[in-house]
């Protein structure tokens, strides 16, 4: 797309935003060179990439992108055969290593980022090179004693010298007889030689070779005889370092040199990484989503907010090319026709270009061959500058090349000359751009462009909401409402005088006034009409949550219930087991100690312990009836195979295999058959039957749909956190979720610790853990919650 077009809807600024974003040069560099694309598939890739750079951000805050610069003329350096400096063969190994944490980084993704975790792998790694350089280089000026061992040989010869020379000199100094030829009693160096400060009087007495002398001349720095041959061993030694220096850093850069090709490969790879995150840390900044694309040519994109507006932005729902191809937007010169026109520009371009766009799920675009906007010079979101000459010749151009694949943006149609001549040629153009089926947005203040409307088809007026209260735009899109200019009720509110006010109405055919009147109360029927669907949709949603809520909570109740009666049913049945326990110890001890009684007193004995015994389980069962809902009391007669009972004694649901025989009946519970007594039995409600196999019913499969398994926190106060997350878990709970992610940030501990004190505490929580390193580390909180 051209230049002028881009920097007219501003995506030069949103390019710099995404620039400072990134981690490394080479990554701003691709920000600040993005263009949009016209092929699907490749808009797509770069959809893809930002879509998973945001998913891979909202789990991990830090990225491994440190080390990332431009080595390309180091490496073009090292195949033309010269040596890098220390500096360069340092930034090559930082490169080696930014490619080698990124690959290990995204190898512990598993394959949650397929195309990232794609450019990843194709990074070549190079451990020996890396290590090489490492171990030969300290500095961007230094390079290690053991680079190699004749440098090691070498600089021991220079140490030793070096304190040598010191030596000899440190006893010149301190020598009596030298300390009146001596300016100060030091050691210095001049020409890379040691050298003493001499007084120019003395040169005589201190035999030497002078190097220097001081400004004022009185200083002569003279190296003394003595030290002479010393010096000239060791300046002999600098230069086989410097030789073998030169040497190591030679070898370096050929081996740099071998694999420059790959390495500059791996920088591609690395830019691309690094732009591929600044992108999805823009997403997150202004809360974009992936848009779909469709080859029908439509824009369908609700709530979009203008990413470069400061302060609270209104959104605003755009959609145009699926009923209607032209959108005329009339109204005042109140700026808000041009902030939409330029709203809906910039999605279509960020869109092309790759970005997620800031609007509500679910937005929706095409593919575009050429955007072509029609913006006054210098004209920005609340200024316009343009001449009538300026706009023709820029709408010829657009005339001449648009196509039905095209999107054509028009401030102000026909401004600029006659209000008549204007008002005509605009509906001319118009007419144009209909025959081809471009897609239009046209905004007009001249009242003639509403009627162009209802004159054609796949054409639809549309207005910017002005509150004539405050004189501001409100901004919300009134799409099928002309716009009115509100001229005489803007000089009313003003103050204009009344009678003026009438006079100009007078002025006025009575048609334009008809014509005006009825637009105008059509506009304040769409407006009430806006606000009424606004206030129904809200309370539609609150109506759905509170239902939702009902239903849950019966949930829970009936489910506290079950478990309530399951829990009393097992306690009862303990107690009896106890009991019958108790019992047949208390025959044994009788039969021990009644040995002596006749074997008939002994047998009615044991059938009065045996009486008392089942007259206490009767009695606790009738206990446990009791507690069980009137229309489960009653014993089952006429069961029917692949009817669902419950096994009151078992406290275990089976289903009917055989009609009852007698007072009996088989049951087929788990893998097993059993024969049970009726009165052991009660019918399970069907409805309820149904909807424990489905999970409660219909509320389970819902949730089950639209409960995700991971809840972000951040930024909530901890009271508005832990509402959501009572909430949260219990729809979790309903949706048969296993595992949840909670996600509230390190920051200070405060938030993570509310929420797992809440979570030690709530009834649907089996157990919870920190996150390890792949899911967020001590970010998140993983809650296992119960069956």
């Amino acid at each position: 797309m051209e230049k002028k077009v881009l920097e007219k809807l501003e995506f030069p600024r949103i390019r710099e935003k995404l620039g400072r974003l990134a981690a490394s040069s080479l990554g701003r560099e691709l920000a600040l060179a993005l263009e949009p694309a016209v092929d699907l598939e490749l808009i797509r890739q770069r959809q893809q990439e930002t879509t998973e750079a945001r998913n891979i951000l909202r789990s991990f805050s830090l990225i491994p992108l440190e080390g990332i610069s431009n080595i390309r003329p180091a490496l073009r350096k090292a195949r033309l055969g010269s040596s890098l400096e220390p500096r360069e063969l340092l930034a090559v190994a930082d490169v080696l290593a930014a490619g080698r944490r990124l690959q290990n980084f995204f190898s512990s993704l598993g394959e949650e980022s397929p195309l990232l975790q794609k450019y990843a792998s194709e990074i070549q790694n190079f451990p020996a090179l890396e290590d090489r350089i490492r171990a030969a280089i300290v500095s961007e000026e230094e390079l290690a004693d053991r680079a190699s061992e004749e440098l090691y040989r070498i600089r021991r010869q220079i140490a030793s010298l070096n304190n040598r020379v010191k030596e000899r000199l440190d006893s010149i100094v301190r020598s009596s007889t030298m300390q009146k030829y001596l300016q100060e009693p030091i050691v210095t160096i001049r020409e890379n030689r040691y050298v003493i400060p001499v007084k120019q009087e003395y040169r005589n007495q201190v035999p030497g070779i002078v190097h220097d002398q001081s400004g004022s001349g009185a200083t002569l720095f003279i190296e003394p005889m003595a030290v002479v041959e010393l010096n000239n061993r060791l300046r002999e030694y600098q230069a086989a370092e410097k030789r073998e220096v030169e040497r190591i850093l030679a070898e370096l850069s050929q081996a740099v040199a071998q694999v420059a090709e790959e390495v500059n490969n791996n920088l591609s790879i690395l830019a691309r990484l690094d732009f591929a995150f600044a992108k999805g840390r823009y997403s997150l900044e202004v809360d974009g989503v992936e848009p779909r694309f469709n080859q029908e040519g439509y824009i369908d994109i609700p709530r979009a907010r203008h990413p470069l507006l400061e302060g609270e932005v209104v959104p605003i729902d755009l959609y145009l090319g699926r009923d209607f191809h032209i959108l005329v937007i009339t109204g005042p010169n109140t700026g808000g026709k041009t902030v939409t026109l330029k709203t809906l520009g910039l999605m279509a371009v960020m869109a092309q270009a790759g970005l997620h766009l800031p609007a509500a799920t679910g937005a929706e675009t095409t593919v575009f061959d050429q955007v072509f906007v029609d913006i006054g010079d210098e004209q920005s979101i609340e200024q316009s500058l343009s001449t009538f000459s300026g706009h023709m010749k820029n709408i010829i151009d657009i005339l001449k090349r648009c196509t039905s694949r095209s999107l054509v943006l028009l401030d102000e149609l026909g401004a600029g000359t006659d209000p008549t001549e204007g008002a005509a040629l605009g509906m001319a153009i118009l007419h144009y751009l209909h025959a081809r089926e471009t897609r239009v947005v046209a905004t007009t203040h001249y009242s003639e462009l509403k009627t162009f409307a209802y004159k054609y088809p796949r054409v639809e007026n549309a207005s910017v909401e002005f509150d004539v209260e405050t004189l501001q735009p409100t901004y919300n899109l009134l799409i099928g409402v002309p716009g009115s200019s509100n001229a005489f009720a803007i000089a009313q509110r003003l103050g204009l005088p009344e009678e003026v006010i009438e006079t100009a109405r007078a002025f006025l055919s009575k048609e334009a006034v008809r014509v005006e009147d009825l637009i105008r109360s059509l506009e304040e029927d769409r407006v009430k009409a806006f606000h009424d669907r606004t206030e129904a949709e809200r309370m539609r949603n609150r109506l759905e949550s509170l239902q939702e809520r009902y239903e849950r909570e019966v949930a829970r109740l009936e489910e506290q219930r079950r478990q309530t009666l399951a829990k009393a049913r097992q306690e009862a049945l303990l107690l009896v087991n106890r009991a019958r326990r108790e019992a047949e110890t208390i025959l044994a001890e009788l039969r021990k100690e009644s040995k002596h009684l006749l074997d008939r007193e002994r047998t009615l004995l044991a059938q009065e312990a045996r009486k008392g015994l089942e007259k206490l389980r009767e009695e606790l069962e009738e206990e446990i009836q009791e507690l069980l809902p009137e229309e489960n009391r009653e014993i089952p007669r006429d069961l029917k195979p692949g009817e669902a009972v419950l096994i009151t004694h078992l406290n275990q649901k089976g289903y009917v295999l055989e009609p009852p025989e007698g007072k009996q009946v088989l049951v087929q519970v788990g893998l097993m058959k059993v024969t049970v007594d009726l009165d052991q039995l009660r019918r399970v409600d069907p409805e309820a039957e149904a909807a424990s196999r489905s999970g409660t019913g219909r509320l389970y499969r819902t949730k089950a749909r639209e409960v995700s398994a991971e809840l972000d926190l951040r930024g909530l106060t901890t009271d508005e956190a832990l509402y959501q997350v009572e909430k949260y878990l219990d729809d979790a709970y309903l949706a048969g979720l296993d595992q949840v992610y909670l996600i509230h940030g390190k920051g200070t501990g405060a938030l993570r610790k509310a929420v797992q004190d809440l979570l030690a505490r709530h009834p649907h929580v089996e157990n919870f853990r920190l996150g390890g390193y792949r899911e967020g580390g001590t970010g998140v909180t993983v809650a296992r919650l119960t069956k």
